[in-house]
């Protein structure tokens, strides 16, 4: 192969669930059987680079100050559901069962890996509660020991002096399941079934 087919495929495998064969395989596809979708795939993922940003409340992806779903007035704002990342939110909304708002981290608390709560989205999330706008917080972060401990770093970190609920998220998953992973009928039974924190 030649060494820019090898370039590509190399930033392919990079990608979350691609493997060698997988990058290959795409790579052969693009080069040699449509490469008449390149142009096309180059310009979006162009003006996505360019568009898509973080949204300013909810740390969700935006092309304006704030997402969708915090521009949506038929959203309540009084309850935010915590997720680690993106896809999380994606997976709780598309299964239908809640109506409120969101907050993502963009990760969780893991020494391990160097991420401490400055490489988190909390100053947000704090500020958020500090306007006196949040009633309750849904953690809806992952079953493993880093989710809990990222759990218990939020409850205890709190802005002092503000009444509001915390709950968990019930899990019908595994240890160490996450919400990326689950269906939608599992999902609503989660935040159904949700339990005060602490």
């Amino acid at each position: 192969m030649t060494p820019a087919f090898e370039k590509l495929q190399k930033h392919l495998k990079q990608l979350p669930g691609l493997g060698y064969r997988s990058s290959e395989r795409i790579a052969l596809h693009l080069l040699v059987e449509k490469p008449g979708q390149l142009p096309a795939l180059v310009a979006a993922l162009e003006e996505a680079a360019r568009a898509v940003r973080r949204c300013a409340r909810c740390g969700n992806l935006a092309e304006a100050e704030h997402c969708a779903i915090c521009a949506d007035e038929r959203r309540d704002r009084s309850v935010v559901c915590v997720v680690e990342h993106v896809p999380d939110l994606v997976a709780i909304e598309r299964s239908g069962a809640y109506r409120g708002s969101y907050h993502v981290l963009h990760g969780k608390l893991s020494p391990i890996h160097g991420v401490g709560p400055d490489d988190l989205n909390v100053a947000a999330l704090r500020a958020r509660i500090e306007s006196g706008e949040v009633a309750e917080l849904i953690l809806a972060l992952s079953n493993d020991v880093e989710g809990e401990a990222t759990c218990h770093y939020l409850t205890e970190h709190l802005p002092a002096g503000r009444d509001v609920r915390i709950t968990r998220i019930g899990f019908g998953l595994p240890s160490g399941g996450g919400v990326l992973y689950a269906d939608s009928v599992t999902l609503k039974s989660a935040l159904d079934g949700r339990r005060t924190y602490h």
